[in-house]
This record gives C-alpha cells, structure tokens and sequence, in this order.
C-alpha cells in the first residue's frame, strides 16, 4: 500500500525541505523503501538537494517537471509534452548508499503556472478540477513506490491543494517560535475544511521541531505549548539548530548519510522520525500508535 505524505508549513525556513529529503533518504537506506519525492515548491530546493542545479537545468528545458504538468492542465489544447514516466527522475541522491529514491521535480516557472491556474476561466476545467491535476498524474504510477513526500510551497493555494488532495496525512515542520507556529492553527483548520470539501479525510499526522536550541526560553516553552494542544501530535524526535543540515543542502557526493549530514545525531533523528511516521501510518515496521490517526 503507497502512503502519501505533505509537508507544509505557512512560513518559510522551518527545515520544510530538509524534513522531506531527509526522510526520504533514511526511508529508503534504513528501511529498504522505494520513494518518491514530489516537489511542488517553486523554489526547487528539493530539487537541487537531489539532483544538484545541472541536471536541473537540463530536465527544465525539456519540459519535465511539474511545471509543464500544471501547464497542460491550465491549457488543455497546447502541444503534449509532460510524461510522468519520463518525468520522473529515478534513482536520485548524491548520497552513494541511497538507491531507492525517484523524483518529480519542481520548477521556478511554476511561480507563473499558478497565478495561471487560478485566473483560468473554470470552463476549462469542465473535465477536470484545478486540484485533480496532480492526482490525475500520479494514479498512473503510484503503485510503484511506498511512500510518496510532496515539499509543498509556503502556502495554501491550489499548487498545494494539488498535494493534499493526493495525501494521506500531512505533517508540518517548525521552529519553536512565536512566527513559525503562529499558522498551525489555521494550516488544520483549513485543511480539515478543504478535507470536508474533498469528502476525503487528510489528517494532520504531527508536528515536527527543528532548529531547536536547548539554551532557548521560548523555545521551551513553545514545545511545551504546542504539546498542550490536541489538534496535533508534536513528534518525540527533536531535530536541534545545527549547521551541518545547512550544508547539506548543498550538491556534493557522499558516500553515506552520515558524511552528508553530519555526525551530530541527525541521521539518528532521521531514524527516530521515520519510525514514529511509520508506526503512526501503521506500517509493517510496527503497529500503529493510539491515537496518531
């Protein structure tokens, strides 16, 4: 069975991507699974943390990305030239040890795209809906893989309700502080309403802490607080400010996750994250936790 994540989060600089490449790679290297990264953020961090920025341009300029698939959508009589099968790169990682890691990737034109997903006259899409467009796609391959991460953008617009529309549960990394946390509230609650729309349930799985510092007060007290709430479980696993995570955004061969992401416990918590996720998916690797969903 394929379980579809989103991860989202309203502001910016939250380790959003890191989260997303990270499990991915520690999916596939710890658990020998096969998984798709989508990335629908126009920034294409993702991107370019598993293909570097050359490949990029390369796949860019043909017209492989998930660019030209809203594109398509948005001009149903324009020449064909998106193919999932042959946009979806396979097999990527710089990292030596991660074998089993595909990818859809993003596209800076996508910024364009969506302005014009949202003024197209709804005749168009008399077909199929604006948040279809995605899932429309990924039905033809969504077999392969178990699990599949969308990096969706820094909002809640119709690129990214393209992705919850295909998820199972989201999660949304954040910094314990007042600005990263202040969305939550509304990122569940529009969720829930866009999920009432869809006649679909998309649940909040949890939160994740990153760029935690353990010197901080209102750090703290914000983990504190956000365990307080029931709308969502905050994870165990608590990613600490590091600069090593930084760097690995960066294009450079590895051998192993460690040499990529440092030595400072990361790729433990990557671990730790991974196993709180499947446990609460209730997948094979243990059962599901009362009360994660």
């Amino acid at each position: 069975m394929t379980r579809v994540i989103s991860v989202i989060n309203l502001k910016g600089g939250v380790g959003k991507t890191t989260t997303t490449v990270g499990l991915a790679q520690i999916l596939s290297v710890e658990f020998n699974k096969k998984i798709l990264v989508v990335d629908l953020d126009a920034q294409t961090n993702a991107t370019t943390m598993l293909i570097g920025e050359e490949k990029w341009m390369e796949v860019n300029k043909q017209k492989q990305t998930i660019a030209q698939l809203f594109y398509e959508g948005v001009y149903p009589r324009s020449e064909k030239i998106f193919d999932i099968n042959r946009a979806i790169l396979k097999g990527v990682s710089n990292i030596d040890e991660v074998k089993l890691v595909d990818m859809l990737p993003s596209s800076l034109d996508l910024i364009d795209i969506q302005e014009e997903v949202i003024k197209a006259p709804r005749g168009i899409f008399s077909v199929i809906r604006p948040v279809d467009l995605l899932d429309k796609s990924l039905r033809k391959i969504k077999q392969k893989y178990d699990y599949i991460l969308i990096d969706c953008p820094p909002n809640l617009g119709v690129i990214t309700r393209n992705g919850l529309k295909v998820s199972d549960v989201y999660i949304i990394p954040t910094v314990p502080d007042v600005l990263s946390t202040y969305g939550i509230p509304q990122i569940i609650s529009r969720v829930n309403k866009f999920s009432k729309e869809l006649e679909k349930e998309i649940k909040p799985l949890g939160i994740v802490i990153t760029k935690y510092r353990e010197q901080s007060a209102l750090h703290k007290r914000t983990v504190k607080e956000l365990r307080k709430e029931r709308d969502c479980r905050v994870f165990e696993t608590i990613f600490k400010e590091n600069d090593n995570i930084a760097n690995a955004a960066e294009y450079i061969n590895k051998s192993t996750m460690r040499q990529k992401w440092g030595y400072k416990g990361q790729v433990d918590n990557f671990k730790l994250l991974a196993e709180e996720i499947m446990r609460a998916m209730g997948d094979e690797y243990g059962k599901e936790i009362k009360g994660f969903i």
